[in-house]
């Protein structure tokens, strides 16, 4: 039993460190608060809760089933980092290149707000939960535990699912208190920092990609 205890307490600990710095519910919170900077409180909180659930999902059915979705479709993870990273750079590029507060601008003066939350509904799961919330990155470290967490006993492979799994919850309550009060913080700092946080932003999140993308090609060359 004790030793239950401990990998379930030591997988809960490793998942959510292994888990944070990919995820980066901080600095996603940043770079995606634009998409929200027309709704209401209330409109936030809903859009957001269902963020978190889709995270939730996306990393539980990556810890749990993954590799078989990975058998069944023939493919590899360094061909999801590739992948991603390629998506990932695509959105840090866009985000770059468009001049958002022009664009912000047009999009108050020529919709109503149910119109903004329909529009923002599509966008939930793509881009704004994968590959910006839950991507790439997340997947492979996911994969990279739940190998590394593989045992031969049901209660040990129970215990080992679980650590990891609230590892996962405690991320996802991280990203939920900070998409939430994005905005409170750019506020406070003011309109011309928050210029440059998101541009700031959308300039790592293309590192980011790129630097996922070339791990995935550096795997691909190895393998």
């Amino acid at each position: 039993m004790y030793d239950y205890f401990y990998s379930f307490i030591h997988l809960v600990f490793i998942g959510f460190v292994a888990l944070f710095p990919v995820v980066n519910p901080i600095g996603n919170a940043f770079i995606l608060n634009p998409y929200f900077s027309n709704l209401s409180r209330k409109e936030r909180k809903k859009v957001v809760k269902k963020i978190v659930f889709y995270s939730f999902c996306v990393s539980a059915i990556t810890l749990i089933g993954g590799h078989w979705v990975l058998e069944l479709f023939g493919l590899s993870v360094p061909v999801i980092q590739l992948a991603g990273g390629i998506m990932i750079c695509k959105i840090g590029w866009e985000f770059l290149s468009t001049d958002k507060p022009k664009q912000n601008e047009e999009i108050a003066s020529s919709k109503a707000e149910s119109s903004h939350m329909i529009s923002i509904q599509e966008k939930l799961f793509y881009p704004i939960t994968f590959p910006m919330t839950t991507g790439a990155g997340t997947i492979a470290v996911l994969f990279t535990l739940s190998a590394n967490s593989e045992a031969k006993t049901l209660p040990n492979y129970l215990a080992n699912t679980g650590g990891l799994l609230l590892s996962i919850i405690g991320i996802c309550v991280l990203i939920y208190i900070f998409y939430i009060n994005a905005n409170r913080f750019i506020n406070y700092m003011g309109s011309h920092s928050e210029k440059i946080v998101n541009r700031l932003s959308a300039f790592l999140i293309f590192c980011v990609g790129l630097q996922i993308a070339i791990l995935g090609i550096t795997h691909l060359i190895k393998g």
